[in-house]
């Protein structure tokens, strides 16, 4: 090892200078050593934390009604609703059949709703229905608690009227109508048979680890993502499921 020595200073001050220059270099070897040992126990810990469960958005074939507001009755029947006034329409032209009854909130603005094969249905799934259509109507932006409900059908609508073609997503309509009167806003949210599924709050159908909705003070996309982490489903699978405004969680 090479020592330099300086020949203006004694061999006392030469060694005090070494002394504390060794002082010095031990203490940051302390020092280090310290910083070590803090390394490696915070790399135990964080390999001792649990790690946290990525969300995926799940890709699987949508069936034709999935790109409408939709859920199944208590008894199984599909009930659909229309997300815009050009859905409205295309419910209506395409897939409303004879057995099939119509159903809308006693509000302008809100969903075309179709209970298929409604004709035959009891009166409780079209309870169900007018509790759908009440859900997904303005009158859930509104925060309204209840709203009436009415449904027809199929030869009760068209969409002329005295010579008229009646406008986009706007139906014509006569004869008597069935009332469900201070039908209240409510949707269940939980997960059914084929995944993240939405029903009407009075249904008698149970889905896993499900959520009451009502119109509440809470951002859409805030509850789509509470939800998200619920259900370990990507919020993209959830925020076009839910009704338009504000909602509370139950």
């Amino acid at each position: 090892m090479k020592i330099n020595i300086d020949p203006r200073k004694s061999v006392q001050e030469n060694a005090s200078e070494y002394y504390t220059k060794a002082k010095k270099i031990k203490k940051k070897i302390e020092g280090l050593e310290k910083e070590i040992e803090r390394s490696k126990k915070e790399i135990e810990k964080e390999k001792k934390k649990k790690p946290k469960e990525k969300i995926e958005k799940v890709r699987k074939e949508k069936k034709w009604f999935e790109s409408f507001h939709w859920c199944y009755s208590s008894k199984g029947r599909l009930i659909i609703g229309g997300k815009s006034a050009s859905q409205n329409d295309v419910i209506f032209k395409k897939y409303t059949e004879d057995s099939d009854l119509f159903f809308h909130a006693d509000i302008t603005g809100g969903s075309v709703v179709i209970l298929k094969d409604g004709v035959n249905a009891s009166k409780e799934e079209r309870e169900e229905a007018a509790q759908f259509a009440a859900s997904y109507s303005r009158a859930w932006k509104l925060s309204y608690a209840t709203i009436d409900v009415y449904c027809l059908k199929k030869d009760q609508l068209s969409k002329h009227v005295q010579g008229a073609y009646v406008g986009k997503g706007g139906i014509a309509m006569e004869g008597k109508r069935e009332w469900f009167r201070s039908t209240p806003l409510g949707l269940r949210i939980g997960i059914g048979n084929d995944g993240i599924e939405i029903i009407s709050q009075n249904s008698n159908r149970v889905l896993k680890n499900e959520k009451e909705l009502v119109p509440g003070k809470i951002k859409k996309e805030k509850v789509a993502s509470k939800l998200s982490e619920l259900f370990k489903i990507h919020m993209d699978e959830i925020i076009h499921l839910l009704p338009p405004g504000e909602i509370a969680i139950k």
